[in-house]
């Protein structure tokens, strides 16, 4: 089977599910699954609706009515008899205020995972009506069903034995609709494998598929050097090895998810990243052979990084009993660790604070270390560094920071 991925920006309107139409005719659908994202920024909005229902804000209700009405936009311009899609939408619009009318949990990540999924269930569930009606044949599945996880909410953990023999069962003859980053426990309770997570998703159902590819469809040629909305002259990516793409999503790169690299390379199943937009492009593949065709330069910014400097109240040496203290203390506060760099005197880690309790470990680790800190920082990854490319990062603004290895540079800028 092949495998191919639609994040939201390709289902973000009417005339966007109509060219996922025309790429799939263009493809060819023998054999084919489809995993598909929320529409648009739909995710966000979801979040909205989230965020309004924990604080019990009575602006919930307006929240819902702005999702609703997104999507039902859509359906109107999609379908002349739109009865059926509608009682389908209807539904799961239902689900989703009967969970929160009766939800006791107080657990922000267990609501989380329980609401932001209902965007990928009417995307996918609008996207299969429509082929199906201009002749695409497809079968929509739930993903639930399918893909099965631990019960940590947001950032779900795969249970591959399970997840291997319920997706096993499909038959790889068919057309198959499915949502990305959703998954679910023992307790058949909806979990979600983290922001972004629709590409490891497919890469999920790639890897238990022994699919012949993945395709992952972009609003880009492919994988670029650099963020086009922050460098000039970017070049596209022909060709990336395997382990040099694990790379440079370690560090950032937004084009593939980190996750998805790993399922991929175990069975050697090449990974295509084209564009929606123009499908005579080749694209990016992500494989075995070179580590980089062209071999330039590759930049990776990461925004909104905290800056932390660590160093004993008595002025001594942070040692091994400090910095697994300090980690510790970053781990129970689920604080990403992007970068670390180490002195006699001092520990710098720069951080993403992506659940919001940098407060609380500032607090904690005050009690014990001092600590000086930079809000809203830069953090800036160049691989295969040259000259050149290290003094087109410095010019960006003052460097708080710098550290060089092998192939790798990355510096810390306060703009």
């Amino acid at each position: 089977m092949r495998i191919f991925k639609f994040g939201g920006a390709s289902v973000k309107d009417a005339e966007s599910i109509k060219n996922v139409a025309n790429v799939l005719k263009h493809e060819g659908i023998e054999n084919t699954l489809i995993v598909i994202s929320a529409m648009g920024k739909m995710t966000n909005a979801f979040e909205n609706i989230i965020n309004l229902y924990v604080k019990g804000k009575p602006e919930v209700k307006d929240a819902i009515k702005f999702v609703r009405n997104y999507h039902f936009e859509i359906i109107n311009q999609l379908f002349e008899n739109s009865k059926e899609i509608t009682f389908e939408i209807e539904k799961l619009f239902g689900q989703m205020s009967g969970f929160l009318i009766s939800n006791k949990s107080k657990n922000y990540s267990f609501i989380y995972d329980q609401i932001v999924g209902f965007g990928e269930l009417i995307s996918t569930t609008i996207v299969s009506f429509y082929l199906n009606k201009i002749g695409i044949t497809n079968c929509w599945i739930d993903v639930r069903d399918y893909i099965k996880t631990d019960s940590t909410y947001r950032n779900a953990t795969i249970n591959w034995e399970e997840t291997l023999n319920c997706i096993s069962k499909l038959d790889n003859r068919k057309l198959y609709i499915t949502q990305g980053f959703l998954g679910s426990n023992s307790k058949k309770e909806t979990t979600t494998l983290g922001r972004e997570g629709s590409d490891y998703s497919a890469a999920i159902f790639a890897f238990c598929l022994n699919a012949t590819s993945l395709s992952i469809w972009k609003d880009v040629d492919g994988v670029l050097n650099a963020d086009p909305r922050y460098f000039k002259n970017t070049q596209l990516l022909e060709q990336i090895s395997y382990s040099e793409a694990i790379e440079m999503a370690f560090y950032g790169a937004s084009v593939i998810h980190p996750k998805t690299l790993k399922p991929l390379e175990n069975k050697e199943i090449p990974l295509y990243v084209r564009s929606f937009t123009n499908v005579t492009k080749k694209g990016t593949v992500v494989g075995k052979g070179k580590t980089l065709v062209p071999e330039v330069p590759c930049f990776i910014l990461k925004q909104n990084q905290i800056l932390v400097s660590v160093s004993a109240l008595d002025f001594s040496f942070m040692v091994e009993h400090n910095l697994s203290d300090v980690f510790k203390i970053l781990h129970n506060h689920q604080l990403k660790v992007n970068l670390i760099q180490n002195s006699a005197l001092s520990f710098s880690v720069c951080i993403e604070d992506t659940f919001n309790t940098f407060p609380d470990f500032l607090k904690e680790i005050k009690q014990k270390y001092t600590v000086n800190y930079w809000n809203s920082t830069i953090l800036y990854t160049v691989r295969h560094a040259t000259k050149n490319a290290i003094e087109q990062i410095e010019q960006k603004g003052n460097v708080l920071l710098k550290q060089i290895t092998q192939n790798t540079v990355q510096i810390v800028i306060n703009s």
